[in-house]
């Protein structure tokens, strides 16, 4: 099973794939996904993580096979099933699961906060709730799932490090990231590269409601010189937010990074039709703190 993105370009919706583990159903965002494809057998790996079933070659890559159903903590899943082959932050990861579902086309103003409503095991690992037809189907954070089976793929802070001594500067950086942990780890980069004043929101919709205030108040130049966002976030999105910033005149001067694990090829054209002065996969702390450096010089 192949998958296509078909959604336009910054209008704040999201397509889901519902499947199901061991009885329940769960959601990846399909920008996610490089395909679906039947079971098959794996070679097990010595001394990997227990939710590292193997490795397998569907053709000529070489591709970790991971057991979702023993990362929600519901034991360990049998031969049989589907692999969802997926690619972000630079990584091609098969999940395995029981079945799949569908696809649902969704707005992020409708997905729920996780907390909100979950207080199992797959709290730590969700990053919203959507409804459909009465039934909840939660949308696993696949970045995090990844992370804590491998720390060695999340953000690499010891990246800025290699940077050397830098001198501060109180320049106004704004961020949207709905993660608090990479909200804070990125913060606590942009800070060690000498960025000490930086303004964090949450999702789109928050950090657009503070650019229009500080251009209601005529300070936007002064407290927004740059904006750093995720895409998948709660309420908006950050295509949704980058072309809302691009396509005003008063605020289109706003140099816009996507700093996101969905940026590959497909996605980066989407992110430059909208106005994107630069895009950048997670991993890339490093790389983040140089292309901020050449936009503020600009």
């Amino acid at each position: 099973m192949e998958t296509k993105i078909l959604l336009e370009n910054g209008t704040n919706e999201l397509e889901v794939l519902e499947f199901v583990v061991d009885g329940n159903s769960y959601g990846i965002n399909v920008a996610k996904i490089r395909e679906i494809i039947p079971y098959q057998p794996i070679t097990p790996v010595p001394n990997a993580h227990p939710s590292v079933e193997g490795i397998f070659m569907p053709r000529d890559d070489m591709i970790t096979a991971i057991d979702l159903r023993n990362c929600l903590q519901r034991g360990q899943s049998n031969p049989g099933g589907l692999f969802i082959i997926t690619s972000f932050n630079k990584l091609d990861i098969a999940f395995h699961v029981d079945s799949v579902i569908g696809i649902h086309r969704v707005s992020w103003v409708d997905i729920i906060k996780p907390g909100a409503t979950v207080t199992t095991a797959e709290d730590g690992i969700s990053t919203g709730i959507i409804k459909i037809d009465g039934k909840l189907i939660i949308i696993l954070d696949f970045e995090k799932i990844i992370t804590d089976i491998n720390p060695e793929t999340g953000l690499k802070v010891t990246e800025i490090d290699a940077l050397g001594v830098r001198e501060e500067t109180s320049i106004p950086i704004l961020i949207a990231e709905d993660s608090s942990l990479l909200r804070k780890l990125i913060c606590d980069s942009l800070r060690k590269a000498g960025y000490d004043n930086i303004v964090k929101t949450e999702n789109g919709e928050e950090a657009w409601e503070y650019i229009t205030k500080c251009r209601d108040a005529g300070t936007l130049d002064d407290d927004v010189k740059l904006l750093i966002t995720d895409i998948e976030m709660p309420l908006m999105d950050g295509h949704r937010l980058t072309k809302l910033v691009k396509s005003d005149d008063t605020t289109k001067q706003i140099p816009v990074i996507i700093f996101s694990s969905l940026v590959n090829d497909e996605m980066r054209k989407k992110g430059e039709d909208l106005g994107a002065d630069a895009q950048l996969s997670k991993p890339e702390i490093g790389n983040l703190v140089k292309v901020i450096d050449q936009l503020l010089s600009k």
